[in-house]
């Protein structure tokens, strides 16, 4: 299989500097502790002030050591054996790996731009650059146009590709909810921004990841050969996110946040993608594909 070897590679040099990004993340101590800042617009934000995160604001901040456990304990290993079943010629271990691989960029692109700077910041760099040339190579080593042949004539596509679509039409419009609302009463800017310089998140959202589900749900209703091949690996994505988004919600609860409705909507997101992930997986019909 072509490219195998140096997946390997970037594959293993993810893992590693993923180890060292969560466990900074997680165990880095010193600072201050938490204080109160005023941004530049003039609003009052609780900063962090311990460990690598010092400089986020405590919410963020929180959401972003949640997010480095579930890294840790599920994304690392669940990398790792993807790529086992990657070296088996396996197309169900190739969309494992694309999916868990796509998680690794989105994770360290969002840390890269939305994290304020601090020593992991070439950490942040090689792992989001790592995570895509070694996602875009995974994808590269399906030979799509017997996709459509792989997967038995009566897997749900429909359901599936529905889901997609709804899962890229919802975020949209709960985070339309956060940036329209601000342009129509003339304040321009949201306090989610609080002292950082955009809303990152929302951004990359909206310009790329949303996108990405709603066309892969088009295009698996269709039976589009890319269908086939973007949905499953979407999926497996969006599980292993949705997992990290817990993670936060419950990290931000404990903190005293009022979660609702995340805490419902969230959980039921992940549930809905777990099973789409299973489902189309088991209508593969070979186990091998060359």
């Amino acid at each position: 299989m072509k490219n195998k070897k140096v997946i390997t590679i970037l594959v293993i040099l993810i893992a590693i500097l993923s180890l060292i990004a969560t466990l900074t993340g997680i165990f880095s101590k010193g600072g201050s502790g938490e204080y109160e800042y005023k941004s530049i617009r003039g609003q009052t934000v609780k900063i962090y002030g311990e460990g690598v995160y010092h400089h986020m604001s405590s919410d963020v901040a929180i959401q972003g050591i949640a997010q480095d456990y579930v890294t840790l304990l599920i994304g690392i290993p669940f990398l790792l054996l993807a790529l086992n079943r990657f070296r088996t010629q396996s197309l169900k271990g190739k969309f494992l790996l694309a999916g868990v691989l796509n998680y690794t960029f989105l994770t360290y692109l969002f840390y890269m731009n939305m994290a304020m700077y601090n020593s992991l910041f070439l950490v942040y760099v090689a792992l989001t650059g790592l995570s895509f040339f070694a996602l875009v190579l995974t994808l590269l080593s399906v030979e799509t146009d017997q996709l459509p042949d792989i997967f038995n004539k009566n897997t749900p596509v429909k359901f599936i590709g529905g889901f997609l679509i709804f899962n890229a039409v919802s975020i949209a419009l709960l985070w339309l909810g956060v940036v329209v609302p601000p342009l129509l009463d003339k304040s321009i800017v949201p306090l989610a921004v609080q002292h950082y310089t955009t809303l990152n998140v929302q951004a990359f959202d909206l310009s790329l990841f949303l996108p990405i589900s709603f066309v892969a749900g088009l295009l698996l209703i269709r039976k589009s050969k890319f269908g086939y091949l973007i949905a499953p690996v979407y999926l497996i994505f969006l599980s292993m996110l949705m997992i990290a988004l817990i993670a936060k919600i419950i990290a931000m609860a404990l903190s005293g946040v009022n979660v609702i409705p995340a805490i419902f909507f969230i959980p039921c997101i992940a549930v809905v993608a777990m099973v789409c992930s299973i489902i189309l997986l088991k209508n593969i019909k070979s186990q091998t594909y060359k």
